[in-house]
């Protein structure tokens, strides 16, 4: 197995990888903007584009910024006093400004997808690692990866599919089982396992709370309600 195969099945620990493999993406992403990108003019230049962050990545960069005792809040309000004199020039002018695609959304979109490829790429010996772990794909991943499959390889999507609905069958299994215990009649405490049945139902459902995953939650909003 090459470096990226053991990445992606280093991946494999609990609920689903590749939501776990952006989520670590992001958190470094904005890490590497407060540590380093503040005052670079081409990564500036990337922001004026957007008006700054996306609302999700705007506030999450901020929470992150505070949260660190090494950055505070001071390379956030850098990059946003650029982005109000941006603002306030476009409203002298007259102009509204366009807020484009974050360019943070743009590149987890990309991870998103090269994580997917490279899964599919890797199936033969991943798929007995996914089986064997305690790791859920999450809806969208699970049907990203499962489409490649289906043109690709056909016996792995096979597989995969009898897998994917073993793990879930175990999970509704244990979920049931944590609720049959908030019976007054029940003698025994809830299990790790099943205390961990209604987080992971809820990832394996919407995925892992991640800028992507708001972003394509706001994108099916706008298909159900256009004049919104």
């Amino acid at each position: 197995m090459d470096l990226i195969g053991m990445y992606l099945r280093d991946a494999l620990g609990e609920g689903c990888p590749v939501c776990r493999i952006l989520r670590k993406y992001e958190e470094s992403e904005i890490d590497t903007i407060l540590y380093e990108h503040v005052n670079n003019p081409d990564v500036r230049e990337k922001f004026k584009e957007s008006l700054g962050l996306c609302t999700y990545h705007a506030w999450k960069t901020l929470r992150k910024a505070y949260s660190e005792p090494l950055l505070g809040p001071l390379g956030v309000a850098i990059i946003y006093e650029h982005m109000l004199g941006t603002y306030i020039e476009h409203l002298e002018r007259g102009t509204f400004p366009e807020e484009g695609e974050c360019f943070l959304c743009r590149l987890m979109e990309e991870k998103e997808k090269g994580t997917i490829d490279a899964f599919a790429e890797r199936i033969e010996e991943l798929l007995p690692e996914y089986e064997r772990s305690e790791s859920v794909l999450c809806r969208r991943h699970y049907v990203m990866l499962l489409q490649i499959l289906r043109r690709e390889n056909s016996t792995a999507a096979e597989r995969l599919e009898r897998i994917q609905m073993k793990k879930l069958r175990v999970l509704r299994e244990r979920l049931g089982s944590f609720i049959d215990k908030f019976d007054y009649r029940a003698r025994e405490r809830p299990t790790k396992e099943e205390i961990s049945a209604l987080p992971l139902t809820i990832e394996a459902l919407k995925g892992i709370e991640t800028g992507i995953a708001m972003k394509h939650c706001e994108e099916r909003k706008r298909r159900r309600f256009p004049w919104r």
